[in-house]
């Protein structure tokens, strides 16, 4: 049974969203403000977050940041706005997933498998093929990765992309087919929410590692 944190401060949403995911088998706590959010992530150490953005206290995007500088878990934000720029920044702050409301229940437990389905643990033995492009090490077995000689931690959406270039190196991979691999779903909207973790994965292994083709995608260089 996997544990889920719901910060929601509408209280209908909040009791109806809960009940959903409970009757398809998860453990729920809520919070209806983003700093008892916050205490509860770090009392319960839940397997996935799943945030409003707009919270009294702290809101849904600060406390994605918040969680995604302790932890790995991963982090689904949902809105009533479905701009563009929100949706970007709310990746950018560390969030994996955007859904805007009003939602499906079934949609966002799809959503909410999706993300579980790619998380890994943090720690695991070396072990299988390594794979080397300049200074970065990379592990598809064990999905460890090192930099310079040094582990680097990455999200599982992080990990997901890097597994797709390091499959195919040299290979321009477009926007929607990562989109399609590893987010296991058509994104109904921006393909911008790509560039955004290709950015924050650049940040991590080196910018120079993955190549933008414009009007194509993206490549590892080998």
């Amino acid at each position: 049974m996997h544990d889920v944190l719901l910060v929601e401060d509408d209280e209908l949403i909040r009791e109806t969203t809960q009940l959903i995911l409970e009757q398809r088998g998860y453990r729920v706590r809520t919070a209806a403000d983003g700093l008892t959010g916050l205490a509860l992530f770090r009392e319960r150490h839940p397997d996935v977050a799943v945030l409003d953005i707009m919270l009294p206290g702290l809101n849904g995007v600060s406390l994605a940041g918040r969680i995604r500088e302790e932890s790995r878990v991963p982090v689904l934000l949902i809105s009533a706005r479905n701009d563009p720029v929100d949706v970007v920044m709310g990746l950018e702050a560390g969030a994996d997933d955007y859904v805007t409301k009003p939602f499906d229940g079934p949609v966002l437990v799809a959503r909410i498998r999706s993300l579980l389905r790619r998380v890994t643990p943090a720690e695991q033995p070396t072990q299988g093929p390594r794979l080397r492009f300049g200074d970065l090490v990379f592990c598809p077995d064990s999905l460890a990765v090192e930099r310079d000689g040094k582990p680097l931690t990455l999200t599982a959406t992080e990990l997901k992309l890097l597994s797709e270039f390091a499959a195919a190196p040299g290979t321009v991979l477009s926007r929607d087919l990562l989109l399609e691999r590893v987010w296991d779903y058509a994104w109904s909207g921006d393909t911008r929410v790509v560039d955004v973790h290709v950015q924050r994965l650049r940040a991590k292994i080196g910018r120079v590692r993955i190549e933008t083709v414009r009007g194509f995608g993206y490549k590892l260089r080998p």
